[in-house]
C-alpha cells in the first residue's frame, strides 16, 4: 500500500501540472491481492489506512477533490467493502459507494473469478453530489454492465458518472470501450473511468485503457493497455454541453408502459 501511495501521488503531482479541477483514480487503488483470504487479511479502516491518510493528506495540501477506489472493512469481518471514496478539496471523506454488482464468472475449462468471495456487496445506489466538475454519480467496475445504475443516476441529474475498474484483459477486449460509450449516450452524460493496468500478481492482470467519453458518446481521451507508469489524461467538461446534447437528442421515457428506474 506505501508503493501504491507513491504512485498515486505521482498521478496526484501530474494532475496538479495539468490544472486538474479533481482527478479520478481507479478501483482498489490501495491493493489487489493474491487471494481472498489475502485480500481481507490486508484491509484497514480509512482512519488507519496510511494509503487513505495519504490520499487525504494530498487532497487538502494541492485543494483538489479525489474520487479514489480502495478497500474497507465491514461489521463482520468475513469479508471487505469496495468502496470509492469521494475526498473534497478540504481532505475529507465526504461520499463512499460501496459496489453493487460483484464479478462472479465460473468458465468450463477457463478463468474462475469470484468477488463474493473477499466482497460484501453493497445495497443502495447513492445520489449524485455536488463538485467543482459538476454533479457526479458514483459507480465501480463490473456496475458498467448493468445501466440501470446509470440511469438512476441520470434521473437524478447526474452531469458525470465515474466507473473506476480494474477489468480483466478478455473482457476488456470486448466490451470496454463499447460499454463506456453506450452508458455515456444512453445517459447522456460525461463517463469517466479511470482503470488498473499491467500485472498485478502471477494471477491478476489488467486491461487499462483509462477513458474519459462525452455525453454524445466520444472518446475524448484515453490511454493505452502497457504499464508505463504513472499516467493521466485529461479533458475539458463543458457543463452546457450536457444541457445541449438533451435538447439535441430528447429521451422521454414511456414509463406509463415500462418502469423507471
Amino acid at each position: 500500500m506505501a508503493h501504491n501511495l507513491g504512485l498515486c501521488r505521482q498521478v496526484i503531482q501530474k494532475a496538479i501540472a495539468a490544472g486538474a479541477k479533481a482527478l479520478f483514480l481507479p478501483e482498489a487503488s490501495d491493493y489487489i491481492a493474491g487471494s481472498a483470504a489475502e485480500t481481507v487479511s490486508l484491509v484497514k479502516s480509512v482512519q488507519e489506512s496510511e494509503f487513505v491518510l495519504g490520499i487525504q493528506e494530498e487532497a487538502r495540501r494541492a485543494k483538489l477533490p479525489i474520487n479514489v477506489g480502495v478497500h474497507e472493512p465491514t461489521s463482520g469481518g468475513q469479508r471487505v467493502k469496495n468502496t470509492l471514496l469521494w475526498i473534497d478539496e478540504a481532505g475529507e471523506i465526504v461520499q463512499r459507494y460501496q459496489k453493487l454488482h460483484l464479478f462472479d464468472v465460473e468458465v468450463e475449462g477457463g478463468p474462475i473469478m469470484r468477488e463474493s468471495d473477499s466482497v460484501e456487496p453493497g445495497n443502495s445506489i447513492l445520489p449524485p453530489l455536488n463538485t467543482p466538475v459538476g454533479r457526479v454519480g458514483l459507480t465501480i467496475c463490473f456496475d458498467l454492465r448493468f445501466p440501470e445504475i446509470s440511469l438512476a443516476l441520470k434521473r437524478q441529474n447526474a452531469q458525470i458518472i465515474t466507473f473506476p475498474s480494474a477489468f480483466t484483459v478478455p473482457t476488456g477486449k470486448a466490451h470496454w470501450e463499447t460499454l463506456l460509450r453506450g452508458r455515456a449516450i444512453e445517459t447522456q452524460t460525461y463517463v469517466l473511468a479511470g482503470a488498473q493496468v499491467g500485472y498485478h500478481n502471477q494471477k491478476r492482470v489488467s486491461y487499462g485503457h483509462s477513458m474519459i467519453v462525452s455525453p454524445w458518446g466520444e472518446v475524448l481521451a484515453e490511454l493505452g493497455g502497457e504499464d508505463k507508469g504513472p499516467e493521466i489524461i485529461t479533458a475539458d467538461i463543458d457543463l452546457d454541453e450536457v444541457q445541449r446534447i438533451k435538447i439535441l437528442m430528447p429521451l422521454l421515457r414511456r414509463t406509463d408502459v415500462y418502469p423507471e428506474v
